[in-house]
C-alpha cells in the first residue's frame, strides 16, 4: 500500500517532544517493514506560528513569513528523517520530484514545507496525487473531524464518515494564509477530492492510531 502520513505540527512541534518523535520513527519503520511505501509530511506547529508572528511584527511580507514557517517544518522533518537511519533518506527533499525519486529507491521519505503559499497539508495532498496513494492519514490534535471546533464548542459532535463536499461546509477559512490552523487545509482537500483519495483524520498523540487506519480498522474520521 502507498501511504502518505501527514503529521500535524500540533503533535510533533508544539513543543517538540523527543518521546513522541521517537514513537513516530518506530511507526514509520514498522510500516516500511510491513511492505508499505511510506511518505511522511510534518508541520511546524506552534513554533512556526511563533516565528510567523515575529516576522509579521518585523513587517515582513506574508510570503516571507511562509518561508520562515517552512524552515521550521523542515527542521522537524530532519529529526524524523535522521531517526530512521538507513531506512530513511536522512536528507529532507526540497521538491515532489526528489521525494518520488527517493521513494523509488525504497526509502521512507520525510518532508516539511516546500514553498510559500502552500501548506504542509497541500504538500501531502500533492504527494498523494503524484504517487496514486491508497491512503492519506492526517495525525492531528483531535480525535477526528467535528461538527464545530471542539476547543470552542463543548457540544461539538465527532463525525465518523463524511464526503469531501461536506467537509468544505465545515471550514472556518477557505483560503491559505501564513500559519493557517485547521484540521485540513482547504486547498489540500481540493487536491484530494480530484483523485478521491481516501483520507482518515486521527488523534496523532497515539501513533498506533495511524497503524490502525492503515490496517483498515475503524478509527477517527474517514473522508471519501
Amino acid at each position: 500500500m502507498k501511504v502518505v502520513v501527514r503529521i500535524g505540527g500540533s503533535v510533533l512541534a508544539s513543543p517538540p517532544d523527543p518521546v513522541v518523535i521517537n514513537k513516530y520513527v518506530s511507526l514509520l519503520k514498522d510500516l516500511k517493514r510491513q511492505g508499505h511505501e511510506v511518505v511522511a509530511v510534518v508541520g511546524g506547529g506552534s513554533i512556526a506560528r511563533s516565528f510567523i508572528r515575529i516576522a509579521e511584527e518585523m513587517g515582513l511580507r506574508e510570503s516571507e513569513q511562509d518561508e520562515i514557517a517552512i524552515s521550521v517544518s523542515r527542521l522537524i522533518a530532519q529529526l524524523l528523517a535522521k531517526g530512521l537511519g538507513d531506512l530513511g533518506s536522512r536528507a529532507v527533499p526540497a521538491s515532489i520530484d526528489e521525494a518520488v525519486d527517493l521513494l523509488k529507491r525504497g526509502l521512507v521519505v520525510v518532508m516539511g514545507g516546500l514553498r510559500p503559499g502552500m501548506t504542509t497539508d497541500a504538500v501531502a495532498a500533492m504527494l498523494a496525487e503524484r504517487l496514486g496513494a491508497d491512503l492519506l492519514v492526517k495525525a492531528t490534535d483531535q480525535e477526528g473531524i467535528y461538527s464545530q471546533d471542539p476547543k470552542k464548542y463543548p457540544d461539538a459532535k465527532k463525525i465518523d464518515v463524511l464526503s469531501f463536499d461536506d467537509l468544505f461546509r465545515l471550514f472556518e477559512e477557505d483560503r491559505h494564509r501564513a500559519g493557517i490552523h485547521q484540521v485540513l487545509d482547504p486547498e489540500a482537500v481540493r487536491l484530494l477530492q480530484k483523485k478521491r483519495t481516501k483520507t482518515i483524520v486521527v488523534n496523532g498523540f497515539n501513533p498506533e492510531n495511524i497503524a490502525l487506519a492503515v490496517r483498515g480498522e475503524k478509527i477517527g474520521t474517514v473522508i471519501q
